[in-house]
């Protein structure tokens, strides 16, 4: 009995050792004894899959891939670099989750995000590749309460909770006007824009900061600088151009929220309060988790689409989609091939 009861116990403790199953962490050691790596994170399939297919990936021999809680961990290299490739899925949790994944198991030395966004830039054009120095999350709001205005304290505003610095949106500012050419208000009021909470790895646990505009990393950023002047593609076929080259250019701002945004009033007026210039559904929940990570981070978005519409190109956004994407994995290979050193020891032609 007490043999049996023994077994039953070890058993358990077997089954219950750790979330990672042991030959998994085996091979997540392995991979890591190859580190440190590049984290390229990537939204979707269709802005994943050509770089996977270019001549610039090439893909660990012995271990091209390994599986864990529902992503893909893909090893390879590129322009001699050791890296990672994950693909995160649509929206703000999807991103997070992702890059804490990715950052918790592997030996990371920084990551680039790239993909296609919106623009609410009226001075760019399709096709362009924008760089932003700092990234938000536009979505996180305090929503107040009708009748109240920028004077009246937002609810637990007093215990530090939420803030009326950043700014807000009222919405009857984009109200139609009535018959008699006055605004009749709007029950939904306003919306102020808040900070993230950030709990530093190196900091007191639950000892919170709190984020907004989240820069990228400055040395990153200065290699991007010295891409501007590289040549991008114009053409989706021989049939099918862009009226503008294309251009990579470093940007001050860009934004994200788990909200497709095709609504030409937000565009303006996201741009015109905070000086936006692609605005997508991932890349700042990469920032956030970099930032409390402390890892250095970068994201390069091809421009596929004036948010709302309005640009001279008809469907655009369905037109153009392949061409940003192609456009935005040119720059993050030629950022790949300038960043310093060979990073670990290949596996490639083992």
């Amino acid at each position: 009995m007490f043999l049996l009861a023994f077994i039953s116990l070890n058993k358990i403790f077997h089954d219950a050792d750790g979330a990672i199953p042991r030959k998994l962490q085996t091979e997540i050691n392995e991979i890591n004894m190859y580190g440190p790596y590049i984290g390229l994170v990537i939204p979707d399939a269709y802005e994943m899959n050509p770089l996977l297919q270019s001549p610039s990936f090439i893909s660990h021999k012995t271990m091209p891939y390994i599986d864990f809680a529902g992503r893909r961990f893909r090893f390879g290299t590129i322009e001699k670099k050791e890296v990672i490739i994950i693909l995160t899925g649509m929206g703000m949790v999807n991103g997070g989750i992702s890059t804490q994944l990715l950052l918790s198991l592997f030996r990371i030395q920084g990551v680039i995000f790239y993909g296609i966004a919106g623009n609410a830039n009226p001075s760019l054009n399709i096709g362009d590749v924008a760089i932003p120095q700092y990234w938000a999350h536009t979505a996180l709001w305090n929503w107040q309460r009708y009748g109240h205005g920028p004077e009246n304290e937002l609810a637990l505003e007093v215990n530090g909770e939420y803030t009326r610095k950043i700014g807000y949106l009222k919405f009857s500012d984009y109200s139609t006007v009535n018959e008699s050419k006055t605004s009749c208000g709007n029950l939904l009021n306003s919306i102020w824009y808040q900070p993230e909470e950030v709990y530093p790895v190196d900091g007191t646990p639950e000892s919170r900061e709190h984020a907004f505009w989240v820069p990228v990393d400055s040395s990153y950023f200065a290699i991007s600088k010295k891409l501007e002047g590289l040549k991008l593609q114009s053409c989706v076929n021989s049939t099918t151009c862009l009226s503008t080259p294309p251009k990579v250019i470093t940007v001050s701002r860009g934004s994200s929220s788990s909200i497709f945004i095709d609504n030409a009033a937000y565009r303006n007026f996201i741009h015109n309060k905070f000086n936006v210039t692609p605005v997508d559904m991932e890349s700042a929940s990469v920032a956030l988790i970099c930032l409390q990570q402390r890892i250095p981070y970068i994201a390069i978005m091809g421009l596929s689409d004036l948010a709302g519409g309005g640009s001279a190109e008809s469907n655009e956004a369905l037109t153009f989609t392949s061409l940003a994407v192609t456009n935005s994995i040119a720059v993050v290979t030629e950022l790949i091939k300038n960043l310093p050193g060979d990073h670990g020891f290949c596996m490639c032609h083992e």
